[in-house]
């Protein structure tokens, strides 16, 4: 016996020490097992012997099948495995019980192939193995062994599916076996047959079906598996025998009746590929298998759907009854539960398949509501149904459906959830089906078409209002439920109106009908949900706060502990709300009586000292620093809120510490530069903020305010004759007079109120972005010896010992308004290559350079972009501050300074916003009518330079005040064109005169605007050639526009309109000239004129 030399005894291990060896392998403590050298060879000799059990013996053999990889090193090891089957398959059943030979058979087909991507395998010894199971199945309608043969048949599946092909030159014999067996192995025996007949048809092999001249014993792999295996397409597929196929698969679909529901599963999922690649008629499917829908096994279900859904038209007609078939199984209540949802699963699934073509199964579906005495788990899923029921039909004009009866009818079935805890799974349910059916005609999606005013009008919403009081009232319990929906709907910023709605509909419906009584204070939740809503005047609840407080001093007494205080106090949290959330105008009237009173008669002394702090700080501090205030505790830095409920472990945590090495010559190395260079370098910036020292910001440096609160009106105190005046009213602020305006001023307001809707307020949510374009890099030579590293290298090494930094991130600042700028990283960066020898790179130069692509593409390399979003408050020239931190590539951490970003007003320039309901083909129509609202709001006889417009989101507002200025740029008109196209193109919204028209036609450069021929203007003017250039400033010539050039002819006219973030805009109106271009501009920001005229003349002159 081999390996007899070693330290451990070379007799047979017992059947303990076996169990013991397979629980240390399992356990992964084999190491005193390595002295038995010969364990292979011990295993195969105690398969064989009689004394040990079979259960050991099938345990022998799952431990070698799992451990495969540890015993079969060699081919020799696979040789032996498949002599020691051969011989276990020809010992007689008293020797080899007919358990372990199928087990022996499925263990040698598992490690043959799992084993075999670790070593290779001889092909003569997987010849052997096929030609054994071969043998094995070669005994159609034997009874005794049948369980055997069937086994057989699933070794070879595996093979076959191991290497495609494999069985084809038998494929004729096992025709004929198929049509020989009767017994329950005839199942294994088809299977077996299709998988060859789909390897075939799969790999288009040339193979007759019918031709049984190749003998199956001895049996030799076929050419296209033990050859090279790779034979051109075309020559595979020059002669599929298609005729025969079709033969063989008429003789399959004779027999799916002799199939288990797993066994149809693979037989239909095999069929399918070969009939579409055979181009059989769908239909012949379509009879043999639909009848399969009728039955009550969900397998057989899902092999109908899977046909449905790869022949669709094959099955056209049939989605009515498919749909009332499923409904059916989800009704009868003798299938499992499993069964009933995943027929709901496919009810839902199918309708969105067939959601052009499926009005029947809508029908159907409508009119299916959920059982009282359903699962909990069926009538979640049958509402989900009903929902998409209503989303479908939403839609369809032509169907109409009552959504009110749809919703009332399916809440039936979770009607229980009004007595049940609120943390009830049917109280969940319920209200996951409340927001389903709200938003069902709506999505997520930004590209969704409805809007939230038919939201708001759908019959659904309505209903849902009261039922969300009514619930509220008749039980107090489920007040944090409907709170939690409430914030569900305020969190999601589509769906974000809804919740302020229902929080309207609260105030105006619950807050009357509310009982006075110690059970309030379920409802504080929803309380404090309206006191944070700025959309709703605090009147209501401040009128209910204070009769609630009233009611706690009147019904104080020995007997209700600490309601008082309990109550009191969380009153006094909903006023504290209030005051972060509210204007102090809005509150001091009713809220100062309610603070006086809780001050002076509530029986609780915390509670009194608390309303006291309140009242005072209402009266001496201005509303902006009395939020600061009570945002307090919120706002300190450095300490995280603890877990813990106490505030002693409210201490900030330890945390390691990383060592930063700073640089104070980063920038030398590491650059951070633009990738388009600005046209004026500007240093810097116009900036009168600080200069202001009046508390309120003038009108010009305003660009944004809040849409002032409605005043309330004048109330009278119930115990005294004195008149006690609103803080908004004792301003005495003098009255506008009442405006008569003419049609124009008011289209011009008209469409300056709709194109400011759209203008988004950076305060409250966010702002229009500008993105500046830059690149990183840094220097190899000077970054190693920044940090010290001085590795010299040959030319041909230096590639691959350049420095990399990993895990960068850079972080932007600016003292410029540029708000919060985002932080940008990179994850690696390499440095860029030294060259060393300046004369070897200009001999490289001297060639004929080919391939610049490449060489960009090369540089490209050692570049990493970067984006810095900027969200601007004022659009003003700055400096945006770099800081980075990387790593390098020995772990240390680098950080410092980098060179600035020079931000430029040309950065500012966006185009203007368009509303969405614009048509594409009418946008360049819009620009030009809104450049010349524009032009006439800013103008110096403006009429609308009180008016006010509503930004985005409705909370803040905007006005216009106009200024002009004139440029005159002594540049020919041809280079003046040409600037305009490189650098302008994308904000010119008209062009009049036909001189100027024909001169850029040609160039196709501008598009898209608006084209003005006729231009009064483009005369020529020859009496005054010698004359000089004379412009006039008086008022009235200016204000008509008549400053005249009498020395050369008039072009046309270039109109320009740019957008500067946050709201503003300048405007051109370039009247070119042969020799020379006056150009008016106008613009809503004054300080931009600053920077206007350097950078004209950057554009134009230089």
């Amino acid at each position: 016996m081999p390996g007899a030399d070693v330290e451990w005894p070379s007799k047979p291990l017992t059947v303990q020490e076996w169990e013991t060896l397979i629980d240390d392998f399992h356990n992964g403590v084999h190491r005193k097992w390595n002295s038995l050298d010969p364990l292979f060879d011990l295993l195969l000799s105690s398969l064989f012997r009689k004394e040990f059990p079979l259960s050991l013996k099938l345990q022998l053999l799952l431990f070698l099948d799992e451990f495969s990889l540890s015993f079969f090193s060699t081919h020799h090891h696979f040789h032996r495995l498949v002599d020691a089957l051969r011989a276990v398959l020809h010992a007689p059943p008293d020797v080899a019980a007919p358990a372990f030979k199928e087990q022996f058979m499925v263990s040698a087909t598992s490690i043959l192939i799992c084993a075999s991507e670790e070593v290779a395998v001889e092909a003569q010894t997987e010849n052997n193995l096929v030609e054994l199971l071969l043998t094995v199945i070669n005994r159609p309608n034997f009874g005794s062994d049948r369980q055997a043969r069937g086994i057989a048949c699933e070794c070879l599946r595996e093979l076959e599916r191991w290497k495609p092909g494999l069985l084809s030159d038998v494929v004729g014999h096992l025709w004929s076996l198929c049509q020989n067996e009767r017994t329950h192995a005839s199942q294994c025996y088809l299977l077996l047959f299709t998988s060859v007949i789909h390897s075939i048809v799969t790999r288009k092999l040339s193979v007759s079906i019918l031709n049984t001249s190749v003998p199956v014993v001895p049996f030799n792999a076929p050419q296209c598996v033990a050859g090279s295996g790779s034979v051109s397409g075309s020559d595979l597929g020059s002669g599929l025998k298609v005729k025969e196929l079709r033969r063989a698969m008429a003789f399959l679909l004779e027999w799916p009746q002799v199939m288990t529901p797993l066994g149809m599963m693979e037989f239909v999922s095999m069929i399918i590929p070969v009939a579409v690649a055979l181009e059989l008629q769908p239909s012949m499917l379509k009879v043999q298998f639909f009848g399969m829908i009728h039955s009550y096994d969900p397998i057989l279900c899902h092999v109908v759907l899977c046909m449905y859904l790869r022949f669709l038209d094959a099955f056209d007609g049939q989605e009515g009854e498919l749909s009332r078939r499923l409904l059916l199984i989800s009704r009868e209540t003798q299938h499992y539960l499993v069964f009933r949802l995943l027929a709901i699963h496919w009810l839902l699934g199918f309708n969105r398949l067939v959601l052009g073509k499926a009005k029947p199964s809508l029908e159907l579906c409508s009119t299916f509501y959920p059982s009282l005495f359903d699962p909990l788990a069926l009538k979640a899923l049958k509402l989900d149904l009903l929902v998409f029921v209503l989303r479908l039909k939403g839609g369809d004009s032509d169907e109409l459906v009552d959504p009110v009866k749809l919703f009332e009818d399916g809440l039936v079935c979770v009607s229980s959830f009004k007595w049940l805890p609120p943390g009830s799974s049917e109280t969940v349910v319920a209200f996951r089906t409340f927001h389903k059916f709200l938003i069902a005609s709506s999505s997520h999606s930004d590209n969704d078409p409805s809007t939230t005013r038919n939201l708001l009008d759908s019959m659904i919403f309505r209903t849902l209002q009261g039922l969300l009081v009514n619930l509220m009232l008749e039980s107090r319990r489920l007040v944090p439920v409907v709170s939690a929906f409430v914030d569900r709907l305020l969190s999601c910023q589509k769906h974000s109106w809804l919740g302020e709605c229902l929080l309207q509909k609260f105030d105006g419906h619950l807050l009357p009908k509310v009982t006075m009584d110690y059970k309030l204070a379920y409802c504080f939740p929803i309380f404090d949900r309206i006191a944070e809503n700025q959309t709703i005047p605090p009147r209501g609840l401040l009128e209910l706060l204070t009769n609630f407080m009233i009611f706690l001093v009147e019904n104080h007494g020995p007997d209700t502990g600490m309601k008082s205080w309990s109550h009191g106090s969380r009153a006094l949290g909903i006023c504290r709300t209030m005051l972060m959330h509210h204007h102090s105008s809005r509150l001091f009237l009713r809220l100062s009586h309610l603070l006086a009173f809780t001050c002076l008669y509530f029986p609780d002394l915390e509670v009194r000292d608390s309303s006291r702090i309140y009242l005072r700080m209402l009266v001496c501090i201005p509303g902006k620093k009395l939020k600061d205030i009570l945002n307090l505790g919120d706002m300190i830095l450095g300490i995280s809120p603890s877990s813990h409920p106490t505030s002693f472990f409210n201490v900030q945590s330890p945390r390691p510490s990383q060592k930063f090495k700073t640089f104070k010559n980063l920038s030398s190395c590491i650059h951070l530069e633009r990738v388009a260079p600005l046209l004026v370098k500007q240093f810097w910036s116009l900036s009168l903020s600080n200069l202001v020292l009046s508390t309120s910001k003038p009108a010009y440096l305003e660009s944004i305010r809040d849409l002032d609160p409605p005043v309330e009106e004048k109330e009278f105190s119930d115990s005294a004759d004195t008149q006690i005046i609103p803080e908004t009213g004792r301003i005495n602020q003098p009255q506008e007079p009442l405006r008569v305006m003419d049609s124009k001023v008011a289209e011009i307001l008209n469409t300056l109120r709709k194109y400011f809707s759209y203008v988004p307020d950076f305060r409250y949510m966010p702002g229009l972005k500008v993105r500046i374009s830059c690149s990183l890099r840094f220097e190899s030579s000077n970054f190693r010896r920044m940090l010290g590293i001085d590795k010299t290298t040959t030319s041909l090494e230096e590639i691959d010992a350049l420095p990399a930094i990993y895990a960068t991130v850079l972080k932007f600042s600016s003292s410029a308004p540029y708000g919060s700028i985002p932080s940008y990283r990179i994850p690696f960066l390499l440095g860029e290559p030294h060259n060393k020898d300046p004369s070897s790179q200009n001999a490289s130069l001297s060639i004929v350079p080919v391939g610049v692509e490449n060489d960009s593409r090369e540089e490209g390399k050692y570049r990493a972009t970067v984006v810095i979003d900027l969200e601007p408050r004022e659009p003003t020239p700055g400096i945006v501050d770099v800081h980075i931190e990387t790593n390098a590539e020995n772990g240390q951490i680098i950080e410092g300074q980098l060179k600035g970003i020079t931000v430029g007003i040309e950065d500012m320039f966006l185009k203007a916003i368009v509303p969405s309901d614009i048509p594409e083909d009418e946008i360049p129509r819009y620009y030009f009518d809104l450049f010349n609202t524009l032009w006439e709001a800013c103008g110096s006889s403006s009429s609308t330079g009180r008016e006010t417009f509503q930004l985005k989101g409705g909370k803040g507002i905007a006005a216009i005040s106009g200024t002009q200025s004139v440029k005159l740029l002594d540049i020919p008109a041809t280079s003046l064109i040409q600037a305009t196209e490189r650098h302008l193109a994308h904000f010119v919204v008209g062009v009049s005169g036909e001189p100027l028209i024909d001169a850029i036609w040609e160039g196709g450069i501008i598009q898209n605007v608006i084209w003005e021929d006729a231009s009064p203007d483009a005369t020529s003017v020859t009496n005054h050639d010698t004359a000089p250039l004379c412009l006039t400033y008086n008022d009235e010539q200016y204000e008509k526009g008549a400053i005249s050039n009498s020395r050369k002819r008039n072009l046309g006219c270039f109109h320009v309109l740019i957008f500067l973030p946050p709201r503003f805009h300048l405007l051109f109106q370039m009247e070119v000239g042969d020799v020379s271009t006056l150009v008016r501009i106008r613009t809503d920001h004054w300080p931009s004129l600053a920077y206007i005229d350097d950078y004209l003349e950057a554009l134009y002159l230089s």
